[in-house]
């Protein structure tokens, strides 16, 4: 596409690349912008700052052209701008990477990028230049599979480069780092400060208060729909952004040292071949987790996660009885509803479709899970149900339109954190969590994480799987890396260093331990729980 002049303003400077002047959109429960104005330069790395529900990710739609609003102007370099659905974004140089990714299942990932491409250019062509971008932006990604068979993280990834591939002046980018591993963050950055080099203005939304700082140039805060401040994040710790954000600081953590009692799971040499031609084998994985223990796994998207999570939570019953121990029960045959009956409860990395059905209410939801409110012959007790989801909706802050707002109709992190709630409430003995903060802001992650510290001290076992090293390293009280399907030794999250689990994430722990005392003594000890 032609480059556009940027039109000169009065004083003789250049029109900003965007500007926003009085947005408003609003639903029948709440307000999501209310006459919201920003502007973003040329070669500008613009963050949207706000906590879960504040309207962040409406006004990028509004940008994108998938949503309309209600009062309002949309300048693109100094013109009056049109955006009636994301094609007219496109051709104005607007191209937007969603959280919630936008992905058709059954198709491969060329065919799903080749949707959104001008249709001059082929599928060949396009397999090709998501090949080139790929490797040249060290977002690793087959263009031949299918979505079905890929990890968030590679969902992600094939986002990302879909929205470079259209080579925008505005690229606005929803949390993109959100499952992607820290060498894989740094490699993003790289990429998008050279695109704001190049002239490219983005706009990034993350809850991750380091990233902005050490990114972004630029930052408008919302709180309510409203924008409450503007700042250089540069120059702003992140206390000062979190209570600008949230209005306080979030709390902090009180790290008390656990104690484990027996053994609640156990996982014995584990072996499953990959159902999925682009899945992974899972090779002689061990584990335990103890009563009042967060033990946490680390590791690179689509490296075994989604295969042993499908064998711990019962969607995959394929592993031998006795490879998957709850106390001294084998279920590695048995369904998710008995392993539930037994006290395991799960929380799966994705939201919508797996951990919650889209159209339906928040109190139906809970049925899912939960059986309290099932009365004789299946009826459901409509009271109690609304009752109990009022319940966690108080208790962990989310905002939502009341127990019968539709899952689909809330933002990713208050959905995240209904579905962390309904598990965490229901008090299960054994708690499987992937990804427990996975796109809420500082204040509910801080609140996610210290409701497991607080489940763990009651005298549950947790296991959580996550790719934010930092989450790990805050609640894990021992650590194992997956890599190609196997599994680290534990390490005590007090003998663990980023470099050594960067290390282990390559599968080089072989001989690589910087504590083998510590491994040696957590084994011993796991040994004697057994």
């Amino acid at each position: 596409m032609k480059e556009q002049t940027p039109t000169p303003t009065t004083d003789g400077a250049a029109a900003p690349r965007l500007q926003l002047i009085g947005i408003t959109k609003r639903y029948p429960a709440v307000v999501a912008n209310n006459k919201v104005s920003l502007k973003v330069r040329a070669g500008e790395i613009h963050a949207v700052l706000g906590e879960n529900g504040a309207g962040k990710s409406t006004l990028m739609k509004i940008i994108y052209g998938s949503v309309k609003p209600d009062e309002g102007q949309i300048l693109v370099d100094g013109q009056p701008a049109q955006i009636r659905n994301p094609q007219e974004a496109r051709q104005l140089g607007i191209s937007m990477v969603f959280q919630h990714f936008s992905l058709f299942d059954t198709l491969t990932v060329a065919e799903n990028v080749w949707l959104g491409q001008n249709k001059s250019l082929s599928l060949a062509e396009v397999t090709a230049r998501i090949t080139e971008v790929a490797s040249e932006y060290g977002l690793d990604i087959d263009p031949q599979r299918p979505v079905h068979s890929l990890s968030v993280g590679e969902m992600q990834r094939v986002e990302i480069i879909r929205g470079l591939l259209t080579r925008p002046r505005v690229l606005i980018l929803d949390e993109p780092t959100s499952v992607l591993t820290p060498q894989a963050v740094e490699k993003l950055f790289i990429v998008l400060r050279k695109l704001a080099a190049e002239g490219c203005s983005i706009l990034y939304i993350s809850h991750k208060l380091h990233e902005i700082r050490a990114l972004c140039t630029a930052c408008t805060v919302l709180r309510g729909g409203e924008v409450t401040g503007e700042c250089d994040p540069r120059e702003q710790s992140n206390a000062s952004l979190s209570r600008m954000m949230i209005g306080a600081e979030p709390p902090m953590l009180e790290l008390r040292p656990s104690q484990a009692g027996a053994t609640v799971l156990t996982v014995q040499q584990l072996r499953l071949a990959k159902q999925d031609p682009f899945g992974v084998d899972l090779d002689g994985i061990s584990l335990q987790v103890r009563a009042g223990e967060v033990v946490g796994i680390a590791g690179v998207s689509g490296n075994g996660q989604k295969e042993l999570l499908y064998a711990l939570s019962g969607e995959d019953m394929r592993a031998e009885p006795q490879a998957v121990l709850m106390d001294t029960t084998p279920m590695g045959r048995m369904g998710p509803g008995q392993r539930r009956a037994l006290g395991l409860h799960f929380v799966p990395e994705e939201r919508l479709g797996r951990g919650a059905v889209p159209s339906m209410s928040l109190a139906h939801n809970l049925v899912l899970t939960r059986n309290e409110m099932l009365g004789a012959g299946g009826w459901l007790r409509m009271g109690q149900l609304d009752q109990m989801a009022r319940g966690i909706i108080a208790r962990f802050g989310v905002k939502a339109g009341g127990p019968h707002a539709s899952a689909q109709s809330l933002s990713g992190g208050n959905l995240q954190k209904f579905i962390v709630g309904r598990e965490i409430d229901a008090k299960p003995r054994l708690l499987i969590v992937s990804q427990p903060t996975w796109g809420v802001d500082v204040g509910a992650a801080a609140q996610i994480r210290g409701e497991i510290l607080a489940l763990r001290d009651a005298g549950c076992a947790v296991l959580v799987l996550s790719e934010e090293l930092e989450e790990l390293f805050e609640i894990s009280d021992r650590l194992h890396v997956i890599a190609k399907g196997r599994l680290s030794p534990s390490v005590a999250r007090a003998d663990a260093s980023v470099q050594l689990i960067g290390e282990w994430m390559s599968g080089l722990w072989e001989g690589r331990s910087a504590a083998p005392a510590a491994v040696a003594a957590v084994a011993a000890e796991e040994g004697r729980h057994a």
